[in-house]
């Protein structure tokens, strides 16, 4: 980078993780993660349970220091600093609203910490109510919302001083599934319109696609992959992360090399190399590989009466199918390998689907630009 870009990055990097390790006792739950959020950014940490995104929150927030590594707020360390001197704003999971306390004065509790009394602080409650849509429940208690308005309060309450940054607690997750998406729009509608700096963390892929300008991938206290939705889901860099984010059908072989044209062959498949595969020199003749084809990019069609395929293509195999199932928009289709490995095929060609039933046998097939390979 060049040192005008330096200096863009500095001006504009809101937080930076600059190797940051944690352990308890001798267990490891973060090492040596680094990412940057830039100012205005939605951030997302997804993982499994145990993976380390909490923690990272936590760190960030300042409830726990870093055993190693730094947490830098505009380019100054605060890796020491209590949480009250980071200024930044924290949605908990269970929102943790005061329940003596009306909508109004959980709202105005962080201005009323900061010495802002009076006229000043009621007008920004106000404002911040009318911006989450409660304007006119500023004088309820918490025991008579909903959880919907709940998680707002919580939300109006964490914005309402300005914060350097907001982190969300797995925010949506006590409400139900259909109340979930919609909070989902919801949320990010107010974060958005307010410019707020944000870091997420969830378990569900679904909202983390829906409400992210980037994903960071945890997995056992490691980033493993960090990008915008689209860049993790069409271009995994890892066998995890391919399997983590949505669904994806690992198919497992070799390079095979045919003077310069390299192939990736398996007892019952064989695949061209896809147009993104570039790093053909870390791989040599006989290294074994992960071919990731997502179920919506696979292809079915019906073979003849005696199951046989006149040739074997490349980007295709013949398959049985196990079952199908009806999922109203689309079909998802289980189809079996000779070598046993199940393949997933979902299509929104309901008509076309109809005449695939369970027992027949069927040729599936992908273009090479929708595969990704991946280290064995």
């Amino acid at each position: 980078m060049t040192p005008d870009g330096v200096a863009l990055a500095a001006a504009t990097s809101t937080l930076e993780l600059d190797d940051v390790s944690k352990s308890f006792g001798a267990t490891p739950a973060l090492r040596e993660v680094s990412f940057r959020l830039e100012r205005g950014e939605f951030l997302t940490l997804l993982g499994p349970s145990g993976s380390g995104k909490t923690t990272t929150l936590r760190v960030i927030a300042g409830f726990l220091m870093p055993d190693r590594g730094a947490v830098l707020l505009h380019g100054r360390d605060v890796s020491a600093l209590p949480p009250y001197r980071r200024n930044i704003g924290m949605v908990f999971q269970d929102y943790a609203l005061f329940p003596h306390m009306t909508v109004a004065a959980n709202v105005g509790f962080p201005l009323e910490a900061r010495g802002i009394r009076g006229h000043r602080r009621k007008a920004m409650v106000k404002n911040m109510l009318a911006m989450v849509g409660l304007e006119s429940f500023g004088h309820r208690f918490p025991r008579q919302l909903s959880g919907g308005q709940q998680q707002r309060v919580a939300l109006a309450r964490a914005l309402v001083f300005d914060p350097e940054i907001v982190l969300l607690d797995e925010p949506l997750g006590a409400l139900d599934k259909k109340l979930r998406g919609s909070m989902q729009l919801e949320v990010l509608r107010v974060v958005k319109s307010l410019r707020a700096t944000v870091i997420s963390v969830t378990h569900d892929q679904e909202e983390a696609l829906v409400m992210s300008d980037r994903i960071a991938i945890f997995s056992e206290g490691r980033l493993v992959q960090i990008g915008s939705p689209r860049q993790l889901y069409e271009r995994p860099n890892t066998e995890f992360v391919a399997d983590f984010i949505g669904e994806s059908n690992l198919l497992r072989g070799r390079i095979s090399a045919d003077g310069t044209e390299r192939a990736i062959v398996a007892e019952c498949w064989q695949a061209e190399m896809p147009p993104s595969f570039s790093d053909l020199h870390n791989f040599s003749s006989g290294s074994t590989v992960v071919l990731a084809v997502r179920p919506e990019n696979i292809a079915v069609r019906p073979l003849t009466a005696d199951g046989e395929m006149p040739q074997l293509r490349p980007n295709a195999c013949r398959a049985v199918v196990r079952d199908k199932i009806y999922l109203g928009v689309e079909f998802r289709l289980m189809a079996a390998l000779p070598n046993d490995a199940i393949v997933q095929v979902r299509s929104r060609d309901l008509k076309d689907m109809d005449r695939f039933v369970r027992g027949s046998t069927i040729e599936l097939s992908w273009k090479p630009e929708d595969a990704v390979v991946l280290r064995g």
